[in-house]
């Protein structure tokens, strides 16, 4: 079940990557509480919608790095995350969720379909967190064309 708007964002523990983060950094949503954050959840680092969407984020860095605290969040481990960061110059942080322990707490850990194969995995979603620690806004099944723009409006 997605968190909507108004209810209070699941807390986690989980790795992260990059901005500045030691090796073996772990980050919790309490770490961040007083701050507005963005946590985009994507399926998998460096695949062509994905880094659309990452690259796309980066892009408009400016735009956005001013309103919130942004992390991106996908199963991959933390070593795939350094190598996606390094390779497209990812400014923001990404969170290493390999026991899908986000994904399911956020309700984006969902089944899909491909060439008529059913499988699970993580639906491109994004939650915006207001300092308040309540989720002031979820973008769901985003277009990794469009999210930078919804997000822009999101965020106001």
């Amino acid at each position: 079940m997605k968190p909507q708007p108004g209810q209070t964002a699941p807390k986690f523990t989980a790795p992260v990557a990059g901005e500045g983060y030691a090796e073996d950094a772990t980050l919790t949503l309490d770490d961040l509480r007083g701050e507005r954050v963005v946590l985009v959840f994507y399926p998998k680092d460096d695949t062509p919608g994905c880094t659309r969407q990452a690259c796309a984020l980066r892009d408009g860095w400016d735009g956005v790095k001013a309103k919130a605290r942004v992390f991106g969040v996908s199963i991959d481990p933390v070593k795939s995350h350094r190598r996606f960061i390094a390779k497209h110059g990812l400014p923001y942080p990404l969170i290493a969720d390999e026991d899908h322990k986000l994904v399911e707490a956020y309700g984006v850990w969902v089944e899909k379909s491909m060439y008529g194969k059913k499988y699970m995995g993580t639906e491109r979603s994004t939650f915006v967190i207001g300092v308040d620690g309540k989720i002031a806004a979820v973008l769901e099944k985003v277009s990794p064309d469009e999210h930078l723009k919804l997000l822009l409006e999101a965020l106001g």
